[in-house]
């Protein structure tokens, strides 16, 4: 059930919208000596501070940022949000997704080694596009990090007539624990979001 749980959580990432946003409310709060604003990135915004000094502020977003899941870490454009989920049963899941739809995905299990969840990760995230006709081919891969250690699954590619997708699908573990890495791209997207999934894996560091 637990297994069935994490690969259902999969499938529906597939149809992922990110949430729609406010337009009128700032997106974060600037405090400065005790005085709050609201602000939005790249948004200029006078601050009348304490003893009637007024001060022009700025928040800008850095490239990129660091996300850590407590047991792993990677860095992400600033502009990517990382989502997590509670599937329960010691399991969480945490998603970024583009707009354009890559995917990038750790679920983490703390009562389990998912090492072997490999396969049945990719039937779920690719059954419906082979059962409407696309054209699955697979094979074995290990992805080595920069600090050595090294990650064991499978890569795979999803054809259709139009389109094709390729997936990554790798995990690391211990006796009773571990983490499971899945990412997902687009041929079509290659040229603007390759850089997103390089970032990932030369920066992911594991903590297990």
């Amino acid at each position: 059930m637990r297994l069935r749980l994490a690969a259902a959580a999969l499938a529906a990432i597939m149809l992922y919208s990110g949430p729609a946003r406010a337009e009128d409310p700032k997106a974060f709060k600037l405090t400065i000596d005790g005085v709050s604003v609201d602000i939005d990135p790249g948004e200029d915004v006078d601050v009348s501070l304490p003893g009637g000094k007024t001060s022009k502020v700025r928040l800008e977003h850095n490239d990129f940022a660091t996300f850590s899941g407590g047991t792993f870490s990677f860095v992400h454009p600033s502009t990517n949000s990382v989502t997590k989920t509670d599937l329960g049963d010691g399991i969480a899941q945490y998603l970024m997704a583009s707009a354009l739809g890559t995917l990038v995905v750790v679920q983490k299990y703390d009562k389990m080694n998912p090492v072997s969840l490999n396969q049945l990760m990719l039937q779920e995230m690719t059954k419906e596009t082979v059962q409407a006709g696309g054209q699955l081919t697979q094979q074995p891969t290990t992805r080595k990090l920069a600090d050595g250690k090294e990650l064991t699954g499978l890569k795979a590619i999803v054809k259709t007539r139009t389109d094709r997708a390729d997936f990554e699908i790798v995990g690391f573990g211990t006796a009773d624990q571990g983490l499971l890495f899945i990412t997902r791209i687009g041929d079509q997207d290659n040229a603007t979001e390759q850089p997103l999934i390089d970032k990932f894996w030369e920066t992911l560091k594991i903590k297990l």
